[in-house]
């Protein structure tokens, strides 16, 4: 499939494919720069020690704004946005009648009255529509803003100098309205690849300067422009789920992928409360992370044994030359999930593995949450 098949397209576009992406596949009805000319391996390592710049315009962005905007998102998603203030970015999730997860979602709280929300692969936008119509609320999808995501050590250094806020003092998972070299933005802290890193929302005519500024800023540095093959391995390196790999039962519900903080089970009624407090304590599996005796990344699916009985498949996985180790997410049964637990796993042979913590990388997080 060649790029202009797709519905959406980035603006930089360009920038990838003299980069060296083919744009062949996509996401989220977008071209993505999957790979680039360099090796994923040596961008993972200007993302872990210096910086990388990442395209993730491919996520979709809704306004929804209105009086009833509060309740009408209280009464769809798991949490209680109530709970947020403005300049919170706020992690939740939607599931249907059944409790299954259909979509997830960040929801950046602007005022009041106006929220905008990030969402994947799911189908969130086909479930709110019809729920819309009992609130007083206005939807519109953002088809304009491009979203660039400088992540690494360096990226504080980097864009501080540039911009008037107080970017140092930008909390995790908090956003502002400021300029960046003068371009009106949004910068928010966060990311997908564990590490300290921001998030800039622009128009789609500033997309070009600022990627470009950024780059020719930040080249001394060793910051480079980054690939989406690398952003799955920071990703999983870092244990950061990804609808609906991640969540293979097809109908896999908040509990089964460790998401109980995204679920207020004690606020109003909202879609799919009934089936989730049924479903709590019937797991049929947990996401559990695993290392696996192979040189290479195994791939998703594989099946998972436990004495010659099945108990669990892979999901996402890398081969991390940062850890030089193979790692797996996977969906296990509650019982073989206890930390050390020897499993099979069945890839073009077998191969033994072991249950432990995840996040596989700084498992104490202090890359996104430094101690000063």
């Amino acid at each position: 499939m060649t790029a202009n098949k797709f519905p959406r397209q980035s603006v930089l576009n360009d920038r990838h494919r003299a980069l060296g992406a083919d744009l062949s596949t996509g996401w989220n009805d977008m071209p993505v720069p999957q790979n680039y000319k360099t090796d994923p391996y040596e961008e993972t390592a200007a993302v872990r020690y210096h910086a990388g710049l990442f395209d993730v315009s491919m996520l979709k962005m809704l306004n929804v704004t209105g009086s009833g905007a509060l309740a009408f998102l209280n009464h769809l998603l798991t949490s209680d946005v109530s709970k947020a203030k403005s300049g919170d970015s706020h992690i939740s999730n939607i599931v249907n009648e059944m409790g299954a997860l259909i979509d997830d979602v960040i929801v950046y709280v602007d005022g009041p009255e106006e929220f905008r929300i990030s969402h994947g692969g799911g189908s969130l936008e086909e479930a709110m529509l019809p729920v819309a119509e009992r609130f007083d609320v206005k939807i519109e999808r953002d088809n304009d803003v491009h979203i660039l995501s400088l992540q690494g050590p360096l990226a504080l250094a980097t864009l501080a100098p540039h911009t008037p806020m107080d970017l140092a003092g930008l909390g995790y998972f908090r956003h502002e309205p400021t300029t960046l070299f003068g371009k009106k933005v949004r910068i928010a802290r966060g990311g997908y690849s564990a590490e300290r890193g921001y998030e800039v929302f622009c128009s789609a005519a500033d997309a070009h300067y600022l990627w470009d500024t950024i780059l020719e800023i930040g080249k001394p540095k060793g910051i480079i422009p980054v690939s989406w093959s690398c952003l799955d391995i920071v990703r999983v390196e870092g244990s950061l789920l990804f609808f609906p790999f991640d969540m293979p039962h097809g109908d896999t519900t908040p509990w089964e992928v460790r998401a109980d903080w995204t679920v207020d089970l004690g606020k109003p009624d909202f879609i799919g409360k009934q089936a989730l407090i049924e479903k709590k304590g019937q797991e049929r599996s947990f996401i559990t992370g695993l290392e696996v005796a192979v040189d290479r990344a195994i791939e998703p699916g594989a099946k998972i044994t436990v004495g010659g009985k099945q108990v669990g498949v892979v999901t996402s996985t890398t081969y991390s030359q940062h850890l030089m180790k193979s790692l797996a997410m996977a969906q296990i049964e509650p019982g073989f999930t206890g930390l050390g637990t020897e499993v099979v796993v069945h890839d073009n042979g077998e191969h033994p593995g072991a249950v432990v913590r995840m996040p596989f990388y700084d498992p104490l997080r202090l890359r996104t949450h430094p101690k000063q």
